[in-house]
């Protein structure tokens, strides 16, 4: 069974000035709807302000509510923040709380939208408003949900707001494995960055993942784990540089959910980045890496 965290408003218009598409959103629970998996929708709620501010500067979270970003700041974002994307930009980081709440009840549950990973402080950016990941983590831990929680971030662009907005905090481990020379082009100081050459493709990703990523469990030793999932590593992705195929970001998946679940550590994705013109392949490579997550979920704790 595969808990996901959908709403209808997380399909957002496109905007005039911008170039960005939200439809994927929509299309991946179609896509999911077409892989024939038992599914859960759980609608989220908007996040409150409290826990927004919480991460970001105010007076940012204000701009945004207030629909009174500065032209500059939307221009760094990508797309002009508008009421719909507001609420989504809401909705998002609640989605990811959600989501980690399921999953600590079912083991493994996704968020379909979120990861917006490089929205800062005070300022949203590549495509990112609010960052989920950073609101939701703080958010489980003040509550009492978690204590340590690493954030997992596998898209193929660097979680640079993630690392910025999280560096002082010992109870959250950021881990970013990217692409070294795709955007941004200043990166953060993760607690972990690996930084991979152009065109690395599945047998030396796989590698370094099975090196990396057990270490990292056993010395953090978390008892949750964020997922960026984002599926824009594949070799066909139009923002991509790396080279992995359907196999080899299926291989990752299955890999994380393994040692995941052989720690008995909830994990919750967010969907993350995934860029082309085809945008139902686009949505087919995220509802698969819900699926097989969540189908590994099963098996593994039934094992």
């Amino acid at each position: 069974m595969l808990h996901v965290v959908h709403h209808p408003a997380y399909v957002s218009p496109a905007t005039d000035e911008g170039q960005f598409r939200f439809d994927k959103y929509g299309l991946v629970m179609d896509a999911l709807r077409e892989s024939g998996i038992a599914m859960t929708i759980h609608s989220p709620d908007p996040m409150p302000r409290e826990w927004i501010a919480a991460v970001h500067d105010p007076d940012y979270v204000d701009e945004v509510l207030t629909l009174t970003v500065p032209v500059a700041k939307e221009r760094r974002i990508g797309f002009p923040v508008t009421d719909r994307v507001m609420r989504r930009a809401c909705l998002s980081p609640g989605g990811t709380w959600a989501a980690a709440r399921l999953a600590l009840a079912h083991g493994y549950a996704a968020n379909a939208a979120g990861g917006s990973h490089h929205a800062l402080a005070d300022t949203g950016a590549g495509y990112c408003v609010f960052n989920d990941l950073a609101i939701a983590a703080n958010r489980l831990i003040a509550e009492g949900d978690a204590a340590r929680i690493l954030i997992l971030d596998l898209d193929v662009h660097q979680g640079d707001g993630t690392a910025s907005l999280l560096a002082e905090r010992g109870d959250i481990f950021t881990l970013s494995v990217h692409a070294e020379r795709n955007f941004p082009v200043r990166k953060a100081h993760s607690t972990l960055d690996i930084a991979l050459p152009d065109d690395t493709g599945d047998a030396d990703y796989l590698t370094m993942l099975r090196d990396m990523l057990p270490r990292v469990l056993d010395d953090f030793a978390p008892d949750l784990i964020l997922y960026q999932a984002g599926v824009d590593t594949h070799g066909d992705d139009r923002l991509g540089r790396l080279s992995l195929t359907d196999a080899g970001l299926a291989a990752r998946d299955h890999f994380v959910m393994a040692q995941a679940r052989g720690r008995a550590i909830p994990l919750a994705s967010t969907m993350g980045g995934g860029y082309g013109a085809d945008r139902m392949a686009i949505a087919r490579r995220h509802a698969a890496c819900m699926a097989r997550m969540a189908q590994d979920n099963a098996l593994l704790m039934h094992s």
